[in-house]
């Protein structure tokens, strides 16, 4: 089923990983973006929430009502400190 553009909004999200100073055996640490195709807007990544966090303004101008509860969740869950190697 084909929507309108109006109702339509495209992101990518790219994710790659690198291996952690130290040489083979060493640790691998993921790093990626997500990008909304229309505007170019463009964010990067360090935890997967981030991926709703960047895309919660866009479904509220299509119109979906997000929940407040799961906006304060997430924005208290960036000051939980994560132990080291962790993140």
């Amino acid at each position: 089923m084909d929507l309108p553009e109006s109702q339509v909004d495209s992101f990518i999200v790219k994710l790659w990983t690198e291996e952690a100073a130290g040489g083979a055996g060493g640790r691998v640490k993921w790093h990626g973006h997500i990008t909304h195709v229309s505007d170019g807007a463009r964010r990067y990544l360090k935890d997967l929430d981030e991926i709703k966090i960047f895309i919660e303004p866009y479904l509220v101008e299509m119109g979906v009502n997000v929940d407040s509860r799961w906006r304060l969740r997430h924005w208290l869950k960036r000051f939980i400190i994560h132990p080291a190697g962790h993140e």
